[in-house]
């Protein structure tokens, strides 16, 4: 192989691995969105994390955050607005980032 091949190999790596970690961090960031609705909902234990599950779930419906959004104002009925379900979502990124670093 050149030197070449092995730079392009070690890019579409890094590239694979960056987009997989992503991912990670949104469907955490979701979880830990769905736990803060949860507790707003007065679900705790197994209810909370049940929830928060359906709320990763709804996240396949279509590419962006809207679908999760949509839900979480829905079940939330005047309790969070769509700007502070999207406030909350941008907080937590940072947090799923950090939790999934460390169990590296």
């Amino acid at each position: 192989m050149t030197t070449f091949d092995d730079r392009e190999n070690a890019f579409e790596a890094k590239f694979a691995h960056d987009s997989e970690m992503q991912f990670r961090a949104e469907a955490r960031r979701n979880k830990l969105t769905g736990l803060w609705a949860a507790e707003l909902l007065g679900k705790t234990g197994d209810d909370a994390t049940a929830y928060a599950m359906e709320v990763v779930s709804a996240d396949f419906e279509e590419a962006g955050i809207e679908d999760v959004v949509r839900k979480l104002v829905a079940d939330l009925a005047g309790k969070a607005s769509a700007e502070d379900v999207r406030a909350k979502m941008a907080e937590l990124l940072p947090v799923a980032k950090v939790q999934l670093m460390s169990e590296i």
